[in-house]
C-alpha cells in the first residue's frame, strides 16, 4: 500500500528516548530534592528511575504518559506541592532537554516530504515542549501538525489525536503510519486505522511491540528503505 502521510511519536521515535530524557530527569529529581538524599530516592522510586544509573526503568509510568500525569506521578513524592505549578515547571524545563536523534533528521524528512508525504508529530508531551524540540532540531516546518497531549484532541493510546492529523490533511487513516516506540504510540495506530510502525529507540524491546506493529524497525532512519520494499 502507498502511503499518504505519516504521523511520529516524539520521544522515543524522532529523539532517542534514554539518550535525551535519562540526564534530564536525573538533574530534575535532584533539583527537586534540593540536597535531601532520602527524597530524592522517594521521587526517584515514584517514577521508575534508578539514581545509581542514572536510567529509566521500562516500567515507568512517565516514558509513555503525557507530560500532566508526569507531573501527578513526581508530585506523590512531594506532600504538598502543587501540582500544576510543578506540570508546568516540567513543561519549561523538557523544553531545554538535550536532544538526541537517532540520525540526522532533516535529510530524512526532506526525503519522506520529497516523496509526497504529509508528516506529523503527535506526543503525549505538552505541545509548548514539541514545538519548543522540532524548533530546536531545525525541523519544525517540515511537519504539518505539531500535536501535543494538550491540544485539544486528546492523548495516546485514544486514536483522536491521530484521526485529527488525517482529517486536517484530508488523508485516509489508513494510507497513514503511526511510527512510535511505545505500546500507547501503536495500540492508537491500530485503533485509528493506521499502518503502524515500531522503532527500538525507546525502552520497549521487540517482544512487548510485535503484537501491535505491522513492522519494528531499529529507528526511523530505515523508513525509507521500508518504504522501498513495501
Amino acid at each position: 500500500m502507498k502511503l499518504d502521510g505519516i504521523l511520529f511519536d516524539k520521544d522515543g521515535t524522532l529523539f532517542d528516548f534514554a539518550a535525551t530524557w535519562n540526564a534530564w530527569a536525573a538533574s530534575l529529581i535532584r533539583d527537586l530534592a534540593d540536597g535531601d538524599d532520602a527524597l530524592a530516592r522517594r521521587i526517584a522510586d515514584a517514577a521508575h528511575f534508578d539514581l545509581a544509573t542514572d536510567q529509566f526503568a521500562p516500567t515507568s509510568p512517565i516514558i509513555a504518559g503525557t507530560n500532566r500525569e508526569a507531573a501527578e506521578c513526581i508530585a506523590s513524592a512531594l506532600p504538598g506541592r502543587d501540582v500544576d505549578e510543578l506540570e508546568q515547571e516540567m513543561m519549561i524545563r523538557a523544553a531545554s532537554a538535550p536532544l538526541q536523534p537517532p540520525v540526522p533528521l532533516e535529510p530524512l524528512l526532506a526525503e519522506l516530504a520529497g516523496r509526497g508525504l504529509q508528516l506529523g508529530v503527535m506526543t503525549n508531551d505538552s505541545e509548548y515542549a514539541a514545538r519548543a524540540h522540532m524548533g530546536a532540531a531545525g525541523v519544525a516546518d517540515r511537519f504539518r501538525m505539531l500535536i501535543g497531549f494538550d491540544s485539544g484532541h486528546g492523548a495516546k493510546p485514544a486514536p483522536t489525536p491521530l484521526l485529527a492529523f488525517a482529517s486536517a490533511c484530508g488523508l485516509d487513516p489508513a494510507r497513514v503510519a503511526m511510527v512510535g516506540d511505545s505500546t500507547h504510540d501503536l495500540i492508537a495506530g491500530r485503533a485509528a486505522g493506521m499502518v503502524t510502525i515500531a522503532v527500538l529507540t525507546g525502552l520497549a524491546g521487540p517482544a512487548e511491540l510485535s503484537p501491535h506493529a505491522d513492522v519494528i524497525l531499529p529507528h526511523i532512519g530505515h523508513l525509507p528503505d521500508w518504504l522501498d520494499a513495501a
